[in-house]
């Protein structure tokens, strides 16, 4: 126990046990051994340590972390997080030096540097796994290029578009989280070790060697907002949210289209299960629990902000309740983020089944476009062309098969050439502007992405490096 002085007794066994977080803070262990070596340097910087107790400090600080890497580290009694169980253990194996460890560093600023030098481990693997699923939607949008679907607005009928195109959208939202994936890793990537409990550290450490030792950009400019700052948590839980609403969106559609009454898609036997009765079922457990983790993962970050919304200034031990969102938040995604780039590496497009599914009501606002071009404008075509939709529907035949006296009775500007309009590509390849959906259209975007991909990788594997040199 590092704090028993002032006590003339020991926690209740179950306050103890209500109190301790050592069953989930001790994936720490590797981040909190890193800070502790290098604030033995900072000591021995500013003359609090031999070179001597400084090296007896680091050897020490090495094999607890051999002896819990190899799973030979044993947890004691009174060992109530992993901060006090580290240090417990360095003080068997190397004495009283051990003791010097803590000068004038607090719990608060440790466990802060702690959470960041974690996270900004985990962001860097969570990157690579977002780059695969961009990878693989970049290359089944490439190998499906040309094939013409169905596209829909509330869940009806719309317009045509490329399966490509609408694949594409998601590289773009998941861009979007690349971008700010890096805007959390900027504000993670302070350092708060050197704040005390609140006021500083009154031993002259040299705070901007110590972040550099560890790898961060800076350091926190105030040694209060240092140790009860965790709004870099709730940029990461918000940046996970948002990426479980992307993947809940991309599930959610491809549910629908692999329902046999579309069959758009196949989803791939390795993503799906069967039932315990039915011998007939293909079931998208895959896509269903990417649904289902979505709610999981804004309740982490809705919790820690209702947890925030009410403390006082300073270090409270309420913030004990930020690590297990951010484990959560990290391993659902870090699971989840390889079977989406599976199901999606795997996944079997059906063209025949997305023409079958495409009409000529599809087509009804090119039949407004058509009306433009001769110089109605377009609300007035707009109009026009709805009371054509309402004449087919009338006749029970599609646009395609109305008479042309009838829709020259709608307005003379309709002409014979207004059946060209009735062609499906020709309606998608006519999108051709920057964004759109024509094939040279999609075409653009696969390049801009994989030109992304090509920096982003090359960020990414820089960044590792500088994680690991830390």
């Amino acid at each position: 126990m590092l704090w028993g002085g002032r006590f003339s007794k020991g926690p209740d066994e179950r306050m103890r046990r209500f109190g301790d977080s050592l069953p989930f803070d001790h994936r720490l262990y590797r981040a909190d051994i890193q800070g502790s070596i290098a604030y033995a340097r900072a000591l021995a910087r500013a003359g609090l340590l031999t070179p001597e107790e400084c090296q007896r400090l680091i050897d020490g600080l090495t094999q607890v972390q051999a002896e819990i890497d190899g799973g030979t580290f044993q947890v004691r009694p009174g060992d109530e997080d992993i901060h006090t169980a580290v240090e417990r253990r360095l003080h068997e194996l190397i004495g009283p030096v051990a003791g010097k460890l803590h000068t004038g560093r607090s719990r608060n600023d440790q466990v802060a540097t702690d959470l960041r030098l974690y996270l900004l481990e985990r962001i860097a693997h969570l990157r690579s796994a977002l780059l695969d699923l961009q990878r693989a939607i970049v290359n089944q949008a490439e190998e499906h290029l040309d094939v013409v679907m169905p596209g829909y607005t509330h869940l009806q009928p719309a317009q045509p578009t490329l399966f490509s195109h609408w694949l594409m959208s998601f590289f773009w939202k998941f861009q979007r989280d690349q971008d700010r994936l890096t805007d959390v890793e900027r504000r993670t990537r302070v350092c708060p070790l050197g704040s005390g409990a609140l006021a500083g550290n009154p031993f002259g450490i040299d705070r901007r060697a110590l972040a550099a030792d560890l790898g961060f950009d800076g350091v926190t400019e105030n040694s209060l907002d240092g140790v009860e700052d965790r709004d870099f948590v709730v940029e990461f839980l918000a940046w996970a949210a948002l990426v479980q609403v992307h993947l809940s969106n991309l599930a959610e559609t491809l549910i629908l289209w692999a329902n046999p009454s579309l069959g758009f898609v196949e989803i791939d036997e390795a993503y799906a299960t069967g039932s315990s009765i039915m011998p007939q079922k293909k079931n998208p457990d895959s896509l269903e629990l990417m649904r289902g983790k979505t709610g999981r993962i804004v309740g982490d970050l809705v919790g820690l902000l209702t947890v925030l919304k009410g403390l006082p200034s300073g270090y409270n031990k309420d913030l004990q309740e930020d690590k297990e969102a951010v484990f959560d938040a990290v391993d659902t995604l870090t699971v989840e983020l390889p079977v989406a780039t599976g199901v999606v590496r795997t996944l079997r497009v059906r063209p025949d089944r997305m023409a079958q599914a495409l009409d000529d009501g599809m087509l009804a606002t090119d039949l407004a476009d058509y009306l433009v071009r001769k110089g109605v404008p377009f609300r007035q075509s707009h109009a026009l062309v709805g009371q054509a939709v309402r004449q087919a529907e009338e006749r029970g035949i599609p646009l395609k098969e109305l008479p042309l006296d009838v829709y020259q009775a709608i307005h003379p500007a309709f002409e014979e050439d207004l059946y060209a309009v009735f062609d499906f590509r020709r309606s998608v390849e006519a999108r051709a502007t920057e964004g759109g959906t024509a094939p040279s259209a999609v075409q653009a975007q696969i390049e801009a992405a994989r030109a992304i991909l090509r920096n982003t990788k090359h960020e990414a594997r820089n960044t590792e490096h500088e994680i690991r040199d830390a």
